[in-house]
């Protein structure tokens, strides 16, 4: 008896080096049995050093991981692709591999912000969390439930 596949998840903001790497790591945490990348649609170099800070202080080791290319994955099929700001969901590239559902949640991009250093991080911490809230009901009501009707 074969195992069932995994369903493959794409996150993809503009620059892949805080949004969408932090939604990467929540859901790889949340549901490991999933197979999730994330990419930018214009990949940045790095991570950005307060997206590292504030996972760290969730124990989320982010040391490794780096921003990748959008347009490497659009021949590949996918369960989902889940877009985190308007840029990325208007600069998606065509996909010629099959894509069962595309879903837009949108996230302020904490990279803008002003002000202090502790200012600056109290926003990366602040989106972080909306991105773990929105990525555990998104798991719950939509990619369970999708898992658990494709397992039938």
């Amino acid at each position: 008896m074969h195992k069932p596949m995994k369903k493959k998840i794409l996150i993809v903001c503009t620059g892949n080096s805080c949004r969408s790497q932090m939604a990467e790591a929540f859901l790889k945490k949340i549901a490991p049995e999933l197979d999730i990348i994330s990419a930018g649609t214009e990949p940045e170099n790095s991570l950005s050093r307060s997206t590292i800070e504030v996972m760290k202080e969730l124990d989320i080791e982010m040391t490794d991981h780096y921003p990748k290319d959008v347009y490497d994955y659009a021949g590949k099929s996918f369960d989902f692709v889940i877009t985190l700001c308007d840029n990325a969901k208007k600069s998606l590239p065509k996909f010629t591999g099959r894509v069962s559902k595309k879903i837009h949640v949108g996230f302020v991009d904490p990279a803008l912000a002003k002000g202090t250093k502790e200012a600056m991080l109290n926003e990366y911490r602040e989106v972080r969390d909306d991105i773990f809230k929105a990525f555990t009901h998104l798991y719950e009501t939509k990619i369970k439930a999708k898992s658990k009707s494709l397992t039938k």
